[in-house]
């Protein structure tokens, strides 16, 4: 005991040192105040012991005093201390965004609206706390049920009214238009004759839902803001993936990101994963996707949990998208299920749709489908399996959605791009296998048809006759319907990739202006061709997506897995269905854009490169149908067109 105690006061006087000056400092603030500090002279007792402190300079302690008080008026004026850096923050930036706006609009515009984006929702919540219980009283009528009723069956009849009138007008130049319409009506005929409860059925829902869908494809696709916008959009996540180059190229080099599939593509997901777990660890996601699903609820009378997880499907795979509402997944009845299952096949990743717009599929349409796939799950979902139990999650007060583990930003950042390696390395094996696989199931079927005088017998060929009435009820034209149903077989019983890279090689053959048939093969389809086809092919809606969906589902509620496997199919041809209704939709909205080409000055000067332009105007130049084109014309399309008029 007595070689103990020297031992404790020389290691507690070695401490000071060891830690400066200022850990004493810190003690005296902290005793401070607490209001455990006596004057200047009195002694500081520590664990019982009696050693005294030797009295500090009179400087050194009024500036202690200082500190404590400096410390305790931000304390007391900390939320003002806030408001005046935040405004000086907003000056700032003000200043900023006018003097870019002044001396250069165009470049500042992207700025302008994300700064326009951000103050209208932060004046909507601004307004929702002020106003939000007021207007509610407002437009509640309390009591007048009979009145409410005929009000709801009066916007039914107008709405209903309004659509007759529309078509009527919208397709008398152009009638393919009522085929989409016609398409949509069978859909749902078929959909409703498969349903689990027929008499069970919210229509509310269903109408509702569908109606979402299609207000948002006319915003997107006929008006010009919200086309604009989309397109605009679209340029700007091209944009943003090009940084991705950076890179692979350092780690792969240049070559190899140029010419190598593997390489140009599969990186696109890594970057966008990891700037997706980035936005979910700041909650921006977060709250884009409880607007969203507020939107959704509050028109067509879903759940929570439901509801919340087909908005989280718009930016998350089907098996990412059920880990926002993981704790309530035990509890949710088999019609919430089924409309999470029907929302992870109906829509894409984001980290893939980045992929996707890599091939050339046009960014605007592959945004918009997955947008509008959103209501479109909720409402089939519920047309095919209603709702017959009673949901714990009506309200969404005690649903929250999760922000992840990670505990900084760099983390955030490192896990995002750490879980993409996975999804990278099973989208490179299934290329492999299913590629491997397809070509051996050509080889046999080749080898097959032969022995019956059968040429060029194909999976293909099989799909583009089975599915032929599909594309047609969508609205594609019936020359290109075997071209679209043999993507739409590649989807079904393959994947969605390989499907969209299919897509992009006949975009590229008619951006190219290759003759649009070579023998008895199409090379290319029409543009409205491949913009129905782009929404068609959008979701997770094939066979290999059964085992994913269970495998994720299973994973996190194992005792729910007999749940899972009852309505696993039953959602898969839903969300299947979805897809199509999307394309159906786009197909009644779709009219052609663009400037139109002047043919006689574009072929009377010396062509390098030959284009769709090109071709459409040596069209008209093969067939006479001008006399406005000189030779040089004619000899411009004779050099990219072999014709029977050509020298």
């Amino acid at each position: 005991m007595a070689d103990d105690t020297p031992r404790q006061r020389e290691s507690f006087s070695l401490a000071p040192v060891m830690h400066g000056l200022e850990n004493m400092g810190a003690e005296f603030l902290e005793r401070m105040e607490e209001g455990q500090l006596p004057s200047n002279s009195s002694p500081v007792e520590d664990g019982g012991s009696k050693n005294q402190v030797a009295s500090e300079p009179g400087s050194r302690w009024r500036s202690l005093q200082l500190t404590v008080r400096a410390r305790s008026f931000y304390r007391e004026h900390k939320q003002l201390f806030g408001w005046i850096l935040t405004g000086l923050l907003c000056t700032a930036y003000s200043a900023f965004l006018i003097i870019a706006c002044l001396r250069n609009f165009q470049r500042a515009l992207a700025l302008l609206v994300i700064t326009c984006v951000v103050l209208v929702f932060l004046a909507y919540d601004l307004l929702k706390r002020l106003l939000g219980p007021r207007l509610r009283r407002c437009v509640r009528f309390q009591g007048h049920s009979r009145l409410n009723l005929w009000l709801k069956r009066g916007l039914a009849l107008a709405a209903g009214l309004g659509l007759i009138l529309w078509l009527s007008l919208d397709t008398a130049q152009r009638p393919e238009q009522l085929v989409s319409f016609a398409g949509i009506c069978v859909f749902l005929v078929l959909l409703f004759a498969g349903s689990k409860h027929h008499r069970a059925v919210s229509w509310r829902t269903v109408a509702w839902g569908l109606g979402l869908q299609f207000v948002l494809g006319l915003f997107v696709i006929r008006t010009e803001p919200g086309f604009v916008a989309f397109q605009w959009l679209g340029d700007q996540i091209q944009v943003f993936l090009s940084y991705t180059e950076a890179g692979s190229s350092f780690v792969f080099g240049e070559a190899l990101v140029k010419d190598v599939f593997a390489f140009q593509v599969l990186p696109i997901i890594v970057f966008f994963s990891c700037v997706m777990s980035v936005l979910y660890y700041v909650g921006l996601m977060q709250w884009v996707i409880l607007k969203i699903a507020w939107l959704m609820q509050v028109t067509m009378g879903t759940s929570a949990t439901e509801t919340l997880s087909v908005a989280g499907n718009i930016f998350v795979s089907q098996t990412e998208a059920p880990l926002l509402i993981r704790p309530y997944l035990a509890d949710m009845t088999l019609s919430e299920v089924h409309v999470v299952m029907t929302g992870g096949y109906a829509t894409i990743a984001g980290s893939l749709l980045g992929a996707y717009i890599s091939f050339g599929i046009d960014a605007a349409s592959l945004i918009a489908a997955s947008v509008m796939a959103a209501p479109c799950a909720l409402a089939l979902s519920k047309l095919v399996y209603p709702e017959v139990e009673e949901s714990k999650f009506r309200s969404e007060e005690g649903v929250k959605l999760t922000y992840g583990d990670a505990r900084n930003l760099v983390e955030a950042a490192s896990s995002g791009a750490a879980i993409s390696v996975k999804v990278v390395a099973n989208i490179a094996a299934n290329l492999i296998a299913i590629l491997a696989v397809l070509a051996f199931i050509n080889a046999a079927l080749s080898w097959l048809g032969d022995m019956v005088d059968i040429q060029g017998l194909s999976f293909q060929l099989i799909c583009s006759y089975i599915l032929r009435p599909v594309a047609f009820l969508m609205g594609v034209a019936w020359e290109d319907c075997p071209v679209v149903a043999e993507l739409l077989g590649v989807k079904l019983f393959l994947n969605e990739f390989v499907a969209y890279q299919e897509l992009s090689q006949y975009k590229q053959r008619r951006l190219a202006g290759a003759e649009e048939w070579m023998g008895d093969q199409k090379q290319w389809i029409s543009v409205r061709a491949e913009v129905l086809t782009t929404y068609a092919l959008c979701g997770f809606s094939n066979l290999s997506s059964i085992g994913i969906m269970l495998g994720g589902l299973g994973s996190l509620v194992p005792q729910r897995r007999s749940d899972f496997s009852q309505i696993v199919l039953r959602a898969l041809i839903t969300g299947g269905f979805v897809s199509l209704v999307n394309a159906c939709v786009a197909g009644i909205l779709y009219v052609p854009r663009g400037l139109e080409v002047d043919c006689v000055s574009l072929l009377n000067e010396t062509l390098s490169s030959s284009s769709f332009e090109v071709y459409q105007c040596c069209g008209q130049v093969f067939q006479g149908t001008s006399l406005e084109f000189g030779p040089e014309a004619l000899d411009n399309c004779c050099r990219f067109y072999n014709r029977t008029i050509c020298p």
